[in-house]
């Protein structure tokens, strides 16, 4: 009998280290794989149960809040809700049970749950005291005057706005078209927003990425910016380079010719090419610094690496395959300006124009200004880094030159374009022919800008997507995507915006 019971305890003992070792393994081992599975709503069951706070912007406006329903049959006690519908979707995302959740409701959802350490160790007081809303809110960088604004010059067309302040990185407006109201499918019966989803991701455009920061298009001579950055580092430019005036030239490896826009005749020195954006100078010149150093040139400026911004997926720019590129020079050279395989993203391009209107650094780009407890006392506010410094402070002062005379030069590409007041900037356009088979008029249309040019505190970047360029009609950056920047601008310096 002592034989058995002993060998029952046994075999009960082992059942119990089999038990803990399997929970152990799946409640802490595969934690986060479990947590990530889109099956697995648990854990947003729990939160969904939960007071979840506000996300606000800069200027102090509502754009996502829990709210009591009404419902009584609800399973439940509150609804989450995004008052300016797809204005701020871009930035906030979306929190629902079926569907999980997005950008800064995502990455801060323990903020808006009251779940970081410090909220629950702030929190215990309050709990002693019965307090249970221990909830946070999150502070944006964004303006909800400006972001009106972006969304008001874009027109309803497609593409994307983006306005950063230089000093900082501080993100104060991004907003593309198409966009999505998140309210369409957050709180709906699950058939309903299961239908809305589906569109959505059917629909042309990509409305549920952030076009600003999660999409990438072809730059065209706005790129020039960063060839130029690269050949004046590495001593390939300067001021003083003479380019022969010419309508076409032959990069080696090929005998087809490449041309400047529409084929006219265009060189100079440096300054001339650059605010008539001529194709060939900075085709040569990617092709005399050769492979290796542009490649290493355009790792200065986080081309390749996904951008730091504190959000869920962000895109890289990219040059393109690099692989054997100095056994196909006629690539480089078309790359060079911008065309072929380069992709960058709005808000790269933003960050672009940034670092040379701040000497040279570019800074870590940021959507959130601060994290408060359920008090309203800070958390964590976040702090200007530098990312990247690709370029010295004497060549930012350059290129400053540069781009002002493409806004105030004679040729240059954003000569039409001027601010209110006189206020004068920095831009550089560009026109990327995406040449398509069976639609070759078919463009995107870009311009970067800074501003104001004596003390430089705004940075943009704007480009609409998949327009129809003709001889007759040419959708070119300057005509195009120039209004679109000014109207930021005048609204930021002289209008409404310029308020402290």
């Amino acid at each position: 009998m002592n034989r058995q019971i002993r060998q029952l305890a046994g075999g009960l003992m082992l059942c119990y280290v089999v038990l803990f070792a399997t929970l152990n393994y799946w409640q802490v081992g595969q934690e986060e794989q479990l947590n990530a599975n889109l099956e697995n709503t648990r854990a947003v069951r729990r939160e969904f149960d939960k007071p979840r706070g506000p996300i606000v912007t800069a200027d102090g406006v509502v754009v996502a809040e829990s709210v009591d329903t009404t419902d009584p049959d609800a399973a439940f006690d509150r609804v989450r809700r995004y008052p300016t519908g797809s204005l701020f979707s871009d930035v906030t995302g979306y929190f629902t049970l079926s569907f999980g959740s997005t950008q800064v409701e995502r990455e801060y959802g323990d903020v808006l749950t009251g779940e970081t350490a410090e909220q629950q160790v702030r929190a215990l007081g309050d709990l002693l005291s019965g307090e249970v809303d221990n909830s946070g809110t999150v502070q944006l960088t964004l303006r909800h005057d400006l972001q009106q604004v972006a969304r008001f010059a874009l027109g309803g067309q497609t593409g994307s706005v983006v306005v950063i302040d230089v000093r900082t990185g501080a993100v104060e407006a991004m907003f593309s078209n198409p966009a999505y109201d998140p309210s369409t499918f957050v709180g709906q019966p699950f058939d309903e927003a299961q239908a809305a989803i589906v569109a959505l991701q059917d629909a042309p455009g990509n409305p549920l990425l952030a076009g600003g920061y999660q999409e990438r298009f072809m730059p065209g001579s706005t790129f020039k910016v960063i060839t130029t950055g690269i050949g004046l580092e590495a001593g390939v430019l300067d001021v003083g380079r003479e380019f022969a005036r010419e309508s076409e030239w032959v990069p080696p490896q090929t005998d087809d010719p490449i041309e400047n826009y529409r084929g006219s005749v265009c060189g100079g020195a440096l300054p001339e090419v650059f605010r008539r954006s001529c194709n060939i100078p900075f085709a040569q010149t990617a092709v005399e610094l050769g492979p290796q150093r542009m490649e290493a040139g355009l790792r200065e400026w986080g081309i390749g690496e996904a951008l730091p911004i504190p959000l869920p997926r962000p895109a890289a720019s990219t040059f393109g395959d690099t692989d054997d590129l100095d056994q196909r020079l006629p690539l480089l050279a078309i790359r060079g300006f911008g065309q072929n395989e380069v992709q960058m993203v709005p808000l790269h391009m933003a960050m672009v124009a940034a670092t040379v209107a701040n000497g040279g650094r570019m800074m870590v780009p940021h959507v959130v200004d601060r994290t408060l407890d359920h008090q309203g006392r800070t958390l964590v506010e976040t702090d200007p880094e530098v990312w990247k410094e690709p370029i010295s402070a004497s060549t930012a002062a350059l290129m400053t030159e540069l781009m002002t005379g493409v806004t105030e030069g004679e040729g240059g590409t954003a000569a039409s374009v001027s601010l209110d007041g006189g206020v004068r900037f920095a831009a550089k356009t560009g026109t990327a022919e995406l040449g398509l088979i069976g639609d070759p008029d078919r463009v995107h249309a870009w311009m970067i800008a800074f501003a104001p040019l004596e003390q430089p505190r705004y940075a943009v970047a704007a480009v609409l997507t998949d327009l129809t360029s003709t001889q007759a009609d040419a959708a070119t950056g300057g005509r195009v995507a120039g209004p679109v920047v000014k109207s930021v601008l005048d609204f930021l310096l002289t209008g409404p915006g310029a308020g402290p």
